[in-house]
Parts: C-alpha cells; structure tokens; sequence
C-alpha cells in the first residue's frame, strides 16, 4: 500500500494551482463556518481548522483530489455542541476560556471515531445511505446556516439553536441598516458575480476583498466585526489540552455525532471527486485520514471538517488530481494565518452571514426537493420528515430515523415484489389467464392434476419480509393433495425465508399431503440441505410429474 493514496509528481503544475485556487476559495468559507459555529471570535478556529484538516486529510486519505476542511454540517453540529454546553452552564463567550477545551475535546473523540471507522471498514456501509435521507439531511442543514444567519444579516446578535436564534430575532428586532446595507451588497456580489469573473476570482472572496475595504472607507462603526469580541492571534496556533470535567456525556455523544456527519460529508464528497477526475477512491482509508486530520485539529483548536465538495470540484477543474493539491491548498492558508490576522478582525460578521446565506441555499437539494412528492410519496415522506427532525430535533437522530424508516419501506417493496405471483397457480383463487406464464408441457401436467396440486411459485430474493407471506398461505395446504414449492427463481434464500418453507412443508406431512421442492440450485440448495429440509426436486417439471404419479395413485 503506497504511503499517500494517488501521490505523484506527474502534474506538479495542475497541482499548485488547483491547490492555489481551492485556497481563494476556503479562505473566506473558514472564517464564516469558524464564526458561525462558535460565535463572536470564532472565525480563526475555521481557518486552523481548515490548515490542519485540509493537509493531513489529503496526505492520510483515500481521495486523491479531494480537498478538506470546515464543512456547513460540522459548523452546525459545531454550533449545536456549543448550544448544549451552554445550556448545561459552560459559558460560551470564548475570552472566559471554558468553552474551547470542551468543544474541541469533542472533535478529538470525533477523528477518533472515524479512524475506527476506517480501520473497521465501515466505509462501504455509510455510502449505502439512502438518497431520501441524504437529500432531507443536507437540506437540513442548508436551512439551519440561513436561519442562524438571519441575526448577524440584520445586525441582531444571536445565540443557540435555531428556535432560539429565530427567537432572539422576533423578540429584540432592531435592525441594523449599516449591516443589512453590507449585508445586501455581499449578497448581490456572491448571487450576481458574471460567471467569466468568479471562474477567476470566486465570488466570497470577491466579496470579502470589496465589501470590507468600502465599509472602512466608508467609516461604517456600528456594525460587528470578527475583531469585536478581541484581537485574532497571528502564527501557529497553540497545543490545546481536551477537557471533559463533568460534561463527558455530552462530549461523547458530539464526538460520535462529528464522526457520523464528517464521514457521511467526506464520502459523498469523495463520490463527486470520483465521476468528475474518473477516479477510484478508497473509502476506508479516506475515514482514516479524515479521522486523523481531525483528531488533530482539536489538539490545535481547529474546527473540524470533512471532504468539502464545492473546494474539491473547483481544484479539479483547476488542474489537481493528486493529494499535493490539497496540501498546497493548507499551505497557502497557513502563510495568510502568519500575517492576516490584523486584517481579518476588519472583516463584518454581516459580510459572513450574506457568504453563509448563499451557501446554505447552496446546500438544499432543491432539484429532489421540489419534485419528490411527484416521485413517490413514501419518499417525499422520509425526505421531508428527515428535514424537519434535522431543523427542529436532532442532526443524528434525525439521520438515524430516517435511514430507519427508509430501510424498512425498501423492505416492504421488497417483500411485496417477492410476494407477487405466488398464488398465480393456485387453482382455487387463479384465474386461466394467470396460468399462461408456464411452458406448454408443464401446464398440460398441472391440468391433468384435476385441482389436486398446489404449484407455489416463489420468484425473486426471499428475504424475511417474504417470510411472512408464506406463512399466511399455509393453511392452503390442506385443500390439495400435493404441494409444489418452486424456487427455480430465487437466487438468494434468507434464514427466515428458509424455515418458513420448512413449517410449510411440515403443515402438509401433518395433513398427510405430499410436499416437493423444485427448482433449488448452488447457495439455495446448499441451505436447505444444511437445513435438513426433505422433498428437494431437480426441476419444476420433475417436481409436476411425481406429482401426477401421486394424484393418480
């Protein structure tokens, strides 16, 4: 296994500069995300956050183009930790010094976590999410960043969740008019920005380089900066010590939370990177590395991240196709922290709140938002609850109701597509017309049978859920003399599956009927051979001539 996944020197120059370009971009997203998630000051923790995570993910990782860093979900789990310690006592301003060792504790345990991810390789499994539960949880979490932003867009202070963000708002509406007045122009530069400009110059950073200078030129005071709650550090930031104290709990539960949401976010991302470099990437070691940058980046007081998409697609286009690119990416950003701090403390938290609106509507999957209920209701239905829960409850929980839900309503679909057919010949309840699916020869040896003979078709893979409705036939035994279980079509054979076919045979011997099972080859048959199961017949045909001997006799 090579040290670095994808590592060579071929595209030095594509490299470099998708690596360059991916860091125009991140600069002003860590600030925002890092404001975002802990408040007032917080905007330099995103950008420790994004050197730290961005360099060790692409050195320790499993996709080769794929840059990292804070992400909207983990500012937002970010946020969330932050909410509960508070309302548990920890005081959230970030100068009383309480509040950094317990949230970044929480982002150790969460690299910590992925890593075992990784090492279990549960990679492979996190992918297999449903559509319907990604698109409500992404959705989600668009809305949670507009609604937390709504505050600082209006010049408005908030804290907490997004009820109490919203609340905050309603109860003490004063709006702000120079905030909102740089709030407008941030937003009209990020949604109206021609596309020939931003391909070199993307819009938050066109933004941030603006709108900043024009509200110091213009001697705009009253409004918030990043710098109001207190000097941003300039250098490397300094070994921080993980504490627990009494709200382990709590920090466990983050951490796990972190681990979930990072690995869900740097998966997906690491999808993205595969269709548009025709690429391969390796799952489990993409956790690890992930795990290690971010295990990390709580040592060093760096928000967390994860495999950010919109970074990535844009270092692809610009020429990156192996991890340097998101290590150059970590270095240009650690030499503008060396230095910028100073000129970063100008930049208003309005400015950030118009970048994070547009990357929260960024984020909803309006395409599947807007035509799920046209798709299937069940669907629209756990897409649309996932969405809710995540606003309103719980970003886990959430996640974990919805892959719930969602997995039983494939099972029912499932079993009602293996339950299809299997009275198709039984005499009792079949019409004629139903019976015109079997070969001539086979259907004239059925007739012949005089209503005697139940041929149970089974078609398809018998899960569990099948189980159920073989079981609600099996009193139909009693009305005929033979019984023909035909599982020429099934390829797979679940346990459950299994003995409900054994019960059933059981019922006829009970009732002193002949039973055959017809049509059972490779895996299939080497189960219900290790299930003791009698009566196996090499074909459907054999099985209806054995059976016409039977009748006759």
């Amino acid at each position: 296994m090579a040290l670095i996944h994808g590592f060579h020197l071929k595209n030095v120059r594509g490299d470099v500069l998708g690596g360059l370009t991916a860091a125009v971009v991140a600069l002003p997203l860590a600030l925002a995300f890092g404001n975002a998630a802990l408040g007032p000051g917080g905007a330099i923790y995103g950008l420790y956050g994004a050197v730290v995570v961005g360099f060790l993910a692409a050195l320790f990782g499993g996709t080769p183009s794929q840059v990292s860093g804070p992400t909207g979900p983990m500012s937002v789990t970010v946020a969330s930790v932050v909410a509960t310690l508070a309302a548990a006592g920890v005081s959230d301003n970030l100068s009383a010094g309480e509040i950094i060792p317990l949230v970044m504790a929480a982002v150790v345990l969460g690299g910590l976590f992925q890593i075992i991810f990784g090492i279990l390789k549960l990679g492979k499994y996190i992918t297999l999410v449903p559509y319907s539960v990604v698109s409500g949880f992404m959705s989600g979490i668009g809305v949670i960043i507009i609604c937390l932003q709504i505050g600082p867009l209006l010049g408005i202070s908030t804290k907490g969740g997004v009820l109490a963000s919203l609340s905050t708002v309603v109860s003490g509406f004063e709006p702000n008019g120079a905030a909102i007045g740089v709030a407008i122009m941030t937003l009209g530069i990020v949604f109206l920005t021609p596309r020939k400009i931003s391909q070199w110059v993307p819009s938050p950073l066109l933004a941030l380089l603006i709108v900043t200078p024009l509200s110091l030129f213009l001697g705009v005071d009253a409004i918030d900066r990043i710098g109001s709650a207190g000097p941003i550090p300039e250098g490397l930031p300094s070994l921080t010590i993980p504490s627990f104290n009494q709200y382990g709990g709590i920090i466990l539960k983050a951490g796990l939370v972190l681990a979930a949401l990072g690995a869900i976010d740097s998966l997906l991302t690491s999808l993205v990177a595969d269709n548009i470099s025709q690429t391969r990437h390796n799952s489990d070691r993409e956790l690890i590395g992930q795990g290690i940058g971010n295990a990390v980046a709580g040592l060093f007081s760096g928000l967390p991240g994860a495999g950010a998409t919109m970074r990535t697609v844009i270092n692809v286009k610009s020429g990156g196709s192996t991890p340097l690119s998101g290590m150059v990416h970590s270095i240009v950003l650690l030499l503008v922290l060396l230095g910028a701090g100073p000129l970063a403390e100008k930049i208003p938290e309005a400015l950030l709140a118009g970048i994070l609106i547009k990357v929260g509507l960024d984020i909803i999957d309006w395409g599947f938002l807007l035509r799920a209920h046209k798709l299937s209701l069940k669907t629209a239905t756990v897409m649309y609850g996932v969405l809710l829960m995540t606003v309103f409850w719980d970003l886990i929980s959430a996640v974990l109701v919805g892959v719930f839900v969602a997995n039983m309503l494939t099972i029912d679909s499932i079993t009602q597509t293996q339950l299809e057919g299997m009275e198709e010949d039984n005499p009792i309840q079949a019409r004629d017309e139903d019976l015109q699916s079997l070969p001539n020869d086979e259907q004239s040896l059925l007739d012949s049978c005089s209503g005697e003979v139940m041929l149970f078709r089974l078609k398809g893979p018998l899960s569990f859920g099948a189980a159920k409705g073989i079981t609600e036939r099996m009193m139909l035994v009693r009305n005929y003399k033979v019984l023909i279980l035909d599982i020429t079509d099934v390829p797979r054979l679940g346990v459950t599956a299994t003995l409900a076919l054994e019960d059933m045979i059981q019922e006829a011997k009970l009732n002193s009927r002949k039973a055959y099972v017809a049509g059972a080859t490779g895996r299939v048959k080497e189960r219900l051979s290790k299930f003791g199961v009698e009566g196996l017949i090499g074909t459907r045909k054999e099985a209806l001539e054995l059976a016409v001997n039977e009748v006759k006799n």
